[in-house]
């Protein structure tokens, strides 16, 4: 093994220190031994053993049963049990957990990061492991002490008793010994003082040092690196190969096929990308020959002229259309999406007879386990996954199939190596899973004030859950709830008596995935472009006729009336600046935009600010939620620039990050980003920054220009000034 994985959790353990050296204490630890993760017993209070480790210096590990890819966990979850746990904040480190029944969702019920839900859902548990932890830790004091633990106190990281004091790292190892208790109380929010305040992060000085470890990182003696050759199309298969010319490439040593493809296993990644783009490969075509853009969306359009599933459906919208004057029609259109992580995919496995070991950055352990299992024959708790940091998830690393761990594991078995499949980002954008793409068609009826009276919604794109194991508890009669999520629950149609949300699904051979906020990434856009639409119509100002409509959303308002306030809404925007508005709920939590954008006469977009609310409810650590709206926002705008797959002649057209761009450092706005003061029940904040932005710079662009956007990516030449 190379030093690169010297403090991986296993060699933790068995140093058996964190910094300083001495024994490192678990809980729930009979006769002495250190309880597995597997073997914790059965109780309505989680395993503290699972989730904490106390060092003989004082030092406090948190296992973490989600995975760190850039949403600030690392953090917020070592603040839910250094609270309880009084712990002494400057000693508190994080570290992966592996993969094991202790760590499943709290909710999902299997070891999975997305959603936007790993702080919400580790809320109780991480506070209740603090909470036992310590009061194990209060007990052994006060029987050093020889007093009673009601007269023992705890305070950064010690247990006191009048002048009398001891550390945790001192009392740790007879902590554990003692039988752990039936229950905990936990604190109450006003005695808090590490939740709720701001906390840097603690993963930061690893990332600016290069010591962190990612998947890419990973690296042994021996090792092989390999390359997949995979279809050009989508479930192509292969027909012949020739690896005469592969294998001569120098540092190759070995060609096997695997069912996705032809793998290249040579010396280092680069003689291994020499090595495949040398086979000769004759290739038999999959579904999608012949699929292209454009005529997928004449058939979306064909499609959204017929009768769908229906999603939502209240009263009669019919009979409010018979007058035409009064109605408003629009379709909009979003493409299809590739995610595009920082760090290509990648994983490293070690097979043997009765193990496998696996390292990479995954969002789903429990899967990638059950997946491998299946391909090796090993049973699931011989299989033992390693999770690094991940750079950059965005629901790519959570695939129903366990893509690129499942091959990495097929390329393992067939050469008998220890190998780490690397995916260029050319195989991950051709060949990997994308955002649906979807056409929303839509006619709303106007009443008094410019107020909708009726509405017809039509969707057409493809479900991202038929399919998968998930299916059965998201799709029901027909509907994707991913899909319409953001129409069919939106306030706005909720208080419409008469309304229809129409739903059709068209099965397409391509591979679609969960991309950052879900349907929200294409619903919220929509919704807020058309309510923009409705308060024109009406010449009423944009922000005074969302009050009005979400008069009774009071946490909508929150976020709008925040996010106008900080914005300066009641006075007008410099000369030349557009500016608009959206406020959307998604992943429990309420945002609302601002941006101030411009456009040149040659249609180029400038934005050049963007000012973000927030109502997430309690926010742990409010700086970290900031972050994550900075980092939605950036996100969401590369797509609203850039982002878009098309697809000519059964294959995907881009390649790479010259002709699928992310946002430069130089093209970033001003952000400013606010946290609504709340104890409301938490929501997310990894993902529900990135809604409100698309349809907050199509309105700005509207007030700019007078040009509607109802499809993107932007493009300079549609912007140009009339």
């Amino acid at each position: 093994m190379s030093s690169s994985l010297s403090l991986n959790r296993r060699n933790f353990l068995k140093s058996g220190g964190l910094v300083s050296g001495g024994l490192v204490i678990g809980f729930l630890v009979p006769t002495g031994k250190r309880v597995q993760a597997q073997e914790a017993p059965a109780s309505k209070l989680p395993s503290p053993n699972a989730f904490l480790r106390i060092a003989a210096d004082g030092t406090v590990l948190v296992l973490l049963a989600h995975s760190e890819m850039g949403q600030g966990i690392w953090t917020s979850l070592p603040m839910l049990i250094a609270e309880e746990l009084d712990a002494d904040w400057s000693k508190v480190k994080a570290e992966h957990a592996p993969a094991a029944p202790q760590y499943a969702h709290t909710a999902f019920g299997f070891q999975i990061t997305g959603g936007s839900t790993s702080t919400h859902s580790e809320f109780d548990r991480y506070r209740q492991v603090g909470a036992m932890a310590r009061a194990l830790l209060v007990a052994a004091a006060a029987k050093k002490f020889g007093v009673k633990a009601e007269d023992c106190k705890t305070e950064n990281g010690e247990v006191i008793c009048g002048d009398k004091k001891a550390g945790y790292g001192d009392l740790a190892e007879a902590a554990a010994k003692l039988p752990t208790p039936e229950e905990v109380t936990l604190k109450d929010p006003k005695d808090w003082k590490i939740i709720g305040k701001d906390r840097k992060r603690l993963d930061s000085p690893e990332k600016v040092n290069g010591t962190a470890q990612f998947g890419m990182d990973i690296h042994f003696d021996g090792m092989l690196t390999a390359v997949v050759a995979r279809s050009p199309g989508f479930g192509g298969k292969v027909k012949s190969v020739d690896d005469k010319a592969a294998l001569a490439v120098p540092g190759v040593r070995q060609v096997v096929q695997v069912p996705s493809g032809v793998a290249v296993l040579a010396d280092h990644y680069w003689a291994a990308k020499q090595g495949r783009d040398a086979l000769k490969i004759e290739w038999e075509d999959g579904p999608t020959a012949g699929l292209d853009s454009e005529k997928l969306f004449r058939e979306f359009s064909d499609l959204a002229g017929t009768k769908g599933a229906p999603a939502a459906k209240a009263g009669s919208v019919e009979k409010a259309f018979e007058d035409p004057s009064n109605v408003i029609e629009a379709e909009y259109h979003l493409p299809y999406l590739a995610h595009a992580p920082m760090e290509p995919l990648n994983c490293t496995v070690k097979l043997g007879d009765d193990g496998c070991e696996i390292w990479t950055g995954t969002q789903m352990q429990t899967v990638d386990q059950q997946v491998a299992a299946k391909i090796t024959g090993l049973k699931p708790e011989q299989i033992s996954i390693h999770t690094t940091f991940l750079g950059g998830g965005f629901g790519r690393r959570a695939t129903p199939t366990s893509d690129f761990i499942s091959e990495a594991v097929q390329v393992a078995k067939a050469s008998g190596k220890l190998v780490k499949v690397v995916w260029s980002r050319e195989d991950d954008i051709r060949g990997g899973y994308y955002r649906s793409a979807f056409l929303h068609r839509a006619r709303i009826a106007i009443g008094e004030k410019g107020h909708p009276v009726a509405w017809k919604h039509v969707l057409v794109g493809q479900s991202i859950m038929a399919g998968t194991m998930m299916e059965a508890m998201m799709v029901k009669d027909g509907i994707d709830a991913t899909s319409v999520e953001g129409v069919s629950d939106s306030p706005y149609m909720k208080e419409i008596p008469d309304h229809l949300v129409e739903l059709h699904s068209p099965k397409t051979g391509i591979p679609v995935l969960w991309w950052r906020s879900v349907g929200h990434s294409h619903t919220a856009f929509v919704m807020e472009s058309l309510i923009d639409e409705l308060a024109h119509r009406s010449k009423r100002d944009p922000v005074e006729f969302r009050r009005e409509l979400l008069k009774d959303h009071p946490r909508h308002l929150a976020a709008l009336n925040l996010a106008a306030e900080k914005a300066g809404w009641d006075k007008p925007p410099k000369e030349g600046i557009g500016r608009g508005v959206a406020v959307h709920e998604s992943f429990g939590s309420f945002v609302a935009e601002i941006a101030e954008v411009s456009v040149s006469k040659d249609g180029e977009l400038k934005v050049h600010r963007v000012v973000c609310a927030i109502d997430c409810g309690l926010a742990v650590n409010p700086e970290g939620v900031k972050a994550q709206m900075e980092s939605g926002i950036i996100f969401g705008l590369t797509a609203v620039k850039y982002s878009q797959i098309t697809f000519e002649d059964g294959k995907v057209k881009q390649r790479n990050f010259h002709d699928y761009p992310i946002l430069r450092m130089h093209e970033s706005p001003l952000i400013e980003s606010y946290v609504v003061p709340s104890t409301a029940k938490m929501g997310g904040a990894g993902e529900c920054g990135v809604p409100p932005l698309a349809p907050a710079i199509g309105n700005a662009i509207f007030a700019a220009t007078g040009k509607r956007v109802r499809q993107l990516p932007l493009r300079p030449d549609e912007l140009k000034r009339a």
